[in-house]
C-alpha cells in the first residue's frame, strides 16, 4: 500500500476536493485535524492540516502552488477514464497546471488540488508502446 501525506490548507475544502475526484472518505483514520481518502485499495492519501504535518518533520512545509516537490501520478484503464477523472477536478475547484500529454500509446491529464499539489491521471496502451514485444536486456 501507499499512503500520500499532504499538507492542506482548508482541511474541509480539501476533503470535498478529493471526494469530487473519487476518493473515498476513510473516517476510521480522520479527526479534525486529519483525513484519509482512498482511490484504491491500495492508494491512499492522508489530508493533513498544516499544524499536524509539521508534527511529522521540522522541515519547512512550502507552497505547492509556487513550487514541486514531486509529481503523483494515477493509472486509468482508458482514455476516457482520464478525462472523466481530470474534469470532475476541473469542475471541484482544481486547476490544470502542465497541457495534456497525447503520445498515441499514451494519454495524460493533470490536476492541481486547492492547495497546488499535482496529480496525473494517465493511461497507456502496453501493446503499442514502441517497443513492445521485444525481449527485455538482461541485467548484469
Amino acid at each position: 500500500m501507499i499512503f500520500v501525506n499532504l499538507p492542506v490548507t482548508d482541511l474541509p475544502a480539501s476533503i470535498a476536493f478529493y471526494e469530487a475526484v473519487g476518493a473515498v472518505r476513510n473516517d476510521n483514520f480522520a479527526d479534525e485535524q486529519a483525513q484519509m481518502l482512498s482511490f484504491s485499495e491500495a492508494i491512499h492519501v492522508m489530508l493533513l492540516t498544516h499544524a499536524r504535518f509539521a508534527g511529522f518533520t521540522p522541515r519547512r512545509i512550502p507552497d505547492a502552488g509556487e513550487t514541486a516537490q514531486m509529481l503523483l501520478a494515477l493509472s486509468a484503464g482508458s482514455r476516457a477514464e482520464v478525462d472523466e477523472i481530470a474534469d470532475k477536478a476541473l469542475a471541484a475547484g482544481g486547476t490544470q497546471p502542465n497541457p495534456v500529454q497525447d503520445h498515441g500509446f499514451m494519454y495524460g491529464r493533470n490536476f492541481a488540488d486547492p492547495d497546488g499539489h499535482i496529480w496525473e491521471v494517465a493511461w497507456m496502451d502496453m501493446e503499442a508502446m514502441p517497443g513492445a514485444g521485444q525481449e527485455e536486456p538482461a541485467i548484469a
